[in-house]
């Protein structure tokens, strides 16, 4: 399959899930589209990533409004999307859902609950019910009609289906070093990173196998 990864950044791209691409034996195709890159239309799939910009920023980010169409588009064509926390944000944008500040923004590792639903959910069937999810947002979404609600954590919702289109608010895709990097960039948005990069070395390894099963079972869901 041809996998299309929408990336808004260069320290936000497809971290495991790229890898996870490549070992399924499919080709990944990155599209820059915050720095002008036009995405394809013949794409099996789309990962769709996060980034530092809102869901509603079109004044300052007009490349937004572009995404927004392609993504109503895919929506349409029932072509299969993932997307991450800005990503799924879009997503759920794209489907008609409101999209806000989160009443309380979540950054570092947080617990996360599924849904009754998620049981029967072909990419989170054998996820952990609970689990401590790497977040990074001051956003959330509404959950658009007709969709599935997945997982919860306190603050917000945190996944859903729709038809073929997933999204998760938490970072499953993120590896270590883009941590470290999006900590060097956003260094206000952290109350200790001592602590949480210390946290990160001690759960990363998991974190990131789970990250891995859920691409893996999305890929395999097509």
């Amino acid at each position: 399959m041809k996998v299309l990864a929408l990336t808004h950044g260069p320290t936000v791209g497809p971290g495991v899930f790229g890898a996870e691409v490549a070992v399924a034996g499919h080709e990944l195709q990155e599209c820059h589209v915050a720095s002008g890159g036009r995405p394809s239309q013949d794409a099996d799939a789309i990962l769709v990533f996060g980034g530092g910009m809102h869901p509603d920023q079109e004044e300052q980010h007009p490349w937004l409004l572009a995404e927004h169409r392609f993504l109503v588009d895919a929506l349409a064509r029932e072509t299969p999307v993932l997307g991450v926390c800005l990503g799924a944000q879009l997503l759920a944008k794209a489907a008609g859902a409101a999209v806000q500040p989160a009443g309380d923004p979540e950054v570092g590792w947080l617990p996360v609950e599924l849904t009754e639903a998620a049981a029967a959910d072909p990419v989170f069937a054998t996820a952990p019910t609970r689990f401590d999810a790497f977040q990074w947002h001051h956003y959330t979404y509404d959950l658009p009609a007709g969709a599935v609600e997945l997982a919860r954590s306190d603050s917000c919702t945190q996944a859903f289906r729709l038809g073929a289109a997933v999204g998760i608010q938490f970072h499953a895709e993120v590896t270590e070093t883009q941590i470290g990097r999006w900590l060097a960039e956003d260094p206000a948005d952290v109350d200790d990173a001592d602590a949480l990069r210390a946290a990160t070395r001690e759960r990363i390894a998991g974190w990131n196998e789970l990250g891995r099963s859920l691409c893996r079972r999305f890929l395999a869901s097509i």
